[in-house]
């Protein structure tokens, strides 16, 4: 690290390349915030083994990997500890404040890929029928659990939705993803049949004449949070029946999953999830794999 620089500075420098050039989402620049401090605090602990002056360099580096280890983390969040790291160094090299990458000797660990947690199709209707629909807040809730297993969001994107983002009449929707990233997805029947409902009657009662370009807002007629639906989806699995594992982010592994067991193509859900990478869709290949095997199973001669 060049001596006129300091990692505070170099970090905030870093962080405002990520959102201005990289137009990286606000969660991902959370995240890369959060394990930076954490690398900050690690250097400037007086226990610290340092190397070297700026203590950018591969031993300190590798004993900081070491106390994550020690700290009992898993090796998937260890990973993006590393992760993050890489891409800090690698833009301060370009940047001409450090001569060479700390990080370049070093093996990320090794972690088994874990089978998205899902729901049944038993389970999803046992969700979907637990908001109140007497009240306002009930038919907002029931549009977005419909909208989120519809089009397999990610609970940023659908908290984000303005109200010009959804097509009823087309049945599709525009959302922006990661890296401010666009798509168009298609909105199912049903999911259009609730949200109808919702912005008919549900909105306007929650708004009371208050303005909002926001889709799904709250009781305040402000945006509904990222934090506020999932508190409130985790509610309403406990209602269904569903006690451990309900997150946003299950909806949407269960949408790509029925999807696929319906028989979509790998690329059809790439698209629909927004997957910059079809790698990234391939964890949901386990389907198609139990496919093939009750395929081989019920018509193969020698089964």
């Amino acid at each position: 690290m060049g001596a006129c620089v300091s990692t505070a500075v170099a970090v905030r420098a870093y962080l405002a390349w990520c959102r201005i050039d990289k137009g990286l989402s606000a969660n991902t620049l959370a995240s890369y915030e959060f394990d930076l401090k954490r690398f900050s605090e690690y250097l400037e602990s007086p226990g610290t083994p340092r190397s070297g002056a700026s203590g950018y360099d591969a031993a300190t580096v590798r004993a900081y990997v070491d106390s994550l280890y020690a700290d009992g983390l898993s090796s998937r969040t260890i990973a993006r500890h590393l992760t993050t790291l890489r891409n800090y160094f690698l833009y301060l090299v370009r940047e001409g404040l450090i001569e060479c990458d700390p990080t370049a000797t070093l093996n990320a660990p090794r972690h088994l890929k874990s089978l998205p947690h899902l729901l049944s199709r038993e389970e999803l209707v046992r969700l979907l029928e637990s908001p109140d629909l007497s009240k306002p807040l009930g038919l907002r809730d029931r549009a977005m659990i419909e909208l989120l297993y519809a089009s397999g969001l990610r609970v940023s994107e659908l908290c984000a939705l303005e109200t010009g983002s959804v097509d009823l009449s087309l049945g599709l929707a525009t959302i922006t993803g990661k890296g401010n990233r666009q798509r168009v997805t298609p909105v199912g029947s049903q999911a259009i049949r609730w949200l109808e409902g919702y912005i008919s009657s549900g909105r306007p009662a929650l708004l009371k004449g208050r303005a909002s370009r926001y889709l799904f807002v709250s009781a305040r007629g402000t945006r509904l949070t990222r934090q506020g639906f999932w508190k409130l989806l985790v509610n309403y699995g406990k209602q269904a029946g569903i006690f451990r594992g309900l997150t946003p982010h299950v909806l949407r592994h269960s949408c790509a999953t029925h999807l696929l067991e319906g028989g979509a193509d790998l690329r059809s859900v790439q698209t629909i999830l927004g997957h910059a990478d079809i790698s990234t869709t391939q964890i949901y290949t386990h389907v198609i794999t139990r496919q093939l095997r009750e395929t081989i199973d019920r018509h193969h001669p020698r089964n």
